[in-house]
């Protein structure tokens, strides 16, 4: 059974930094693109970063690019998100998906492509 956990959220402080992790577990990376999207209060997900199944493309949101990096780790099967600089507006619950199995040049933002989700993890920016 193909299952994603999140975990590594939690309360901090502006300009402060947290990574969270997305262990996979009923596959390999090896053929699975991963998305990190979030949510905020009254607002609808977003992408946020993406990395694709061999690892050698990423995509970052605007609102991210320079300051969160998705990297992956095969030997234990998990994905990454670092996040510096956090801000009060990064506060969110924060996802990882799967896409369904394939071999991917690039990866996409938008949650159509993805097909497996975890339950998410909380991140609150505050002072």
């Amino acid at each position: 059974q193909l299952q994603l956990v999140e975990s590594g959220g939690g309360l901090v402080q502006p300009g402060g930094s947290l990574r969270l992790s997305c262990a996979a577990s009923g596959f390999t990376l090896d053929y699975y693109s991963i998305g990190w999207f979030r949510q905020a209060p009254g607002k609808e997900r977003e992408g946020v970063s993406c990395i694709t199944n061999s690892g050698m493309s990423t995509n970052y949101a605007g609102s991210v690019k320079g300051r969160f990096t998705i990297s992956r780790d095969i030997a234990k099967n998990t994905v990454y998100l670092q996040m510096n600089s956090l801000k009060t507006e990064d506060t969110a619950v924060y996802y990882c998906a799967a896409t369904g199995p394939g071999l991917f040049r690039l990866c996409a933002l938008g949650q159509s492509h993805y097909a497996y989700w975890g339950q998410g993890t909380q991140v609150t920016v505050s002072s």
